[in-house]
């Protein structure tokens, strides 16, 4: 398999993805720090991708997705943004909005 369709099966085998820089318990980034918080905030269960320990997903995630930064947050198969456009959605309330489905499809 290779690695663009190792990513497909990741960004599908989770309803809520988060390729990020470290682990949730030990984020290597300040954005994936971020990223981390808003998710724990919202109660949603999540997967995530410690893209240091891939460096081919890493460099291949980029092109998978069109998006040239990390952390990447993937909501039921489709790119939702970093952690700047994750903070926003966050306080308008939209991104509660998108993972409250990813529960009632479970």
């Amino acid at each position: 398999m290779d690695v663009i369709e190792r990513i497909k099966n990741q960004v599908e085998s989770s309803p809520v993805l988060l390729y990020m820089k470290g682990t949730p318990d030990f984020p290597q980034c300040g954005f994936s720090g971020r990223a981390i918080q808003i998710l724990e905030q919202t109660g949603t269960e999540y997967a995530y991708v410690n893209i240091f320990e891939d460096p081919e997903v890493r460099e291949n995630l980029k092109a998978y997705s069109n998006w040239p930064t990390f952390p990447q947050l993937f909501i039921n198969g489709e790119l939702v943004g970093g952690s700047d456009i994750m903070l926003e959605m966050f306080q308008n309330g939209e991104l509660q909005k998108l993972l409250d489905a990813t529960k009632n499809n479970a």
